[in-house]
């Protein structure tokens, strides 16, 4: 998945006559804190909603200094740059630019969101485990061969780091709902175990839950 397959074509760019207030209209209307300023086709920059607080909001955004650089991805970047972008500079979109840097859309931070949560690896039901390990240790393939060997499958992972510890967090998930067998088998090649989740179980705790209030209610 890339770039160009995520643009929104509801969000439209500023024109640098345009004022902070109808930024800050727009910012409301769109649910974003950020937006793109563009001449013609050039991306000028990135103005935020507290660039505009700075400012007179009644002035045009041309006038304004902007608190960031030119941040902005090309059309074929992949969406973990876009993410990356969005993680680094704090923002809710991020402008896409074609290979002569001309401006062709925005990426919003709620696409990418969405798009995660529509793959198979967050909308399957299955489990969650969670190991700990020193990083020299860390082999995905083992962590695979393990959960493959109790006729399961990794859905997907990803490793949380420390850069003041030489420890890492690996979370999998698993396409299986019972993982008792998965976890003892980690345990007996002396993985450690730093937490699991049960969606099974999780979604009957809050059906639970649902059916004691609806009693309550009708007392």
């Amino acid at each position: 998945m890339i770039a160009e397959t995520l643009i929104s074509d509801d969000i439209i760019p500023l024109r640098t006559s345009d004022t902070g207030e109808e930024a800050i209209s727009m910012m409301d209307d769109f649910y974003v804190r950020h937006l793109p300023i563009v001449n013609d086709k050039q991306l000028l920059g990135l103005i935020s909603e507290d660039d505009i607080l700075n400012y007179d909001a009644g002035e045009p955004v041309g006038s304004f200094s902007l608190s960031m650089v030119r941040p902005y991805a090309s059309r074929k970047d992949h969406i973990y740059e876009l993410l990356r972008l969005l993680a680094e500079y704090h923002l809710t979109l991020i402008p896409v630019v074609d290979e002569e840097e001309n401006y062709i859309g925005v990426v919003t931070l709620e696409a990418l969101l969405l798009y995660f949560a529509q793959t198979a690896s967050f909308s399957e039901p299955g489990s969650i485990v969670v190991l700990e390990m020193s990083k020299r240790d860390y082999s995905l393939a083992e962590i695979a061969r393990i959960v493959e060997s109790e006729n399961a499958a990794v859905l997907s992972s990803f490793i949380t780091t420390n850069l003041e510890s030489t420890r890492v967090d690996i979370t999998i998930k698993i396409n299986r709902q019972n993982i008792q067998s998965i976890i003892a088998t980690f345990e007996r090649f002396d993985y450690e175990i730093k937490a699991s989740f049960n969606e099974a179980d999780y979604v009957g705790s809050l059906q639970e839950r649902y059916d004691a209030l609806m009693s309550y209610l009708n007392v």
